[in-house]
């Protein structure tokens, strides 16, 4: 996998399948170079229909069943599979609103986990998700895939934690680090004003630099035997609470 990122970086390109996912990022102004077919699960009228979207000089390409299956992460992927650019994620670029809803992920650990926030983010608009001290790039497949989409419809940055915390505060943003120790029920805090909720790992949480510059340690209050929940769950208890509010 760290040889595939790798090519991923050089090449400044990576792979993603299914209809509706190369669809979304054509949407959102990713660049399709390439497109691989396979007619025997795709219509020729959904394939003119996404060429039409497409600079006239991207690469279309018939494949056979068995080299599609090869290449395929998935089965259920219509027959299509699409090389596109990468876009840079750089905080600078990020363009905010004012009293911005920022969701922080320190270090995540599984991609899935990272496709499920973004998929959340996406569902409740929040205004950018940022991944700092990254473990994987976000081009990772298996975030493109788990993210159906959603990787490409919000802005997405990476940074150091030292970065981001400097771009928070240099943006007046309330840092509320969800940890378990010292925290208060997370419903408590006042998410109207400039927010940025934060999250850590779940086998580890978060590190000792989001505690000390955190403005609110939050909590999600546990009724049951088990002390804590995945971490996109949480995630999305979090962002819709921030959203609740903010519709009051």
């Amino acid at each position: 996998m760290q040889e595939k990122s790798r090519n991923r970086k050089k090449s400044g390109q990576f792979v993603m399948e299914g209809l509706r996912e190369i669809e979304i990022a054509v949407k959102n102004g990713y660049e399709i170079t390439t497109l691989l077919i396979c007619s025997d699960f795709i219509s020729d009228g959904a394939v003119n229909k996404l060429k039409a979207q497409l600079p006239h000089n991207a690469e279309l390409i018939e494949i056979s069943r068995d080299v599609y299956q090869k290449i395929a992460y998935r089965d259920s992927t219509e027959g299509i599979v699409a090389v596109a650019k990468m876009k840079t994620h750089e905080l600078h670029d990020l363009c905010l609103p004012e009293n911005p809803l920022i969701v922080v992920l320190e270090s995540p650990e599984k991609p899935g986990n990272i496709g499920a926030v973004l998929r959340t983010a996406d569902a409740a608009h929040a205004d950018a998700v940022i991944i700092a001290d990254a473990r994987t790039d976000l081009y990772n497949p298996n975030i493109v895939r788990s993210s159906v989409g959603a990787l490409f419809t919000n802005r997405v940055a990476t940074a150091t934690s030292e970065e981001t915390i400097s771009f928070l505060k240099q943006h007046h943003i309330a840092v509320y680090s969800a940890i378990l120790q010292e925290a208060v029920p997370y419903y408590t805090v006042d998410f109207k004003k400039g927010s940025a909720i934060v999250m850590g790992t779940e086998a580890t949480g978060l590190t000792s630099l989001w505690r000390e510059e955190s403005d609110a340690n939050i909590i999600i209050p546990m009724e049951g035997q088990i002390d804590s929940m995945n971490v996109s769950v949480a995630a999305a208890v979090l962002i819709f609470e921030a959203k609740r509010q903010r519709m009051i």
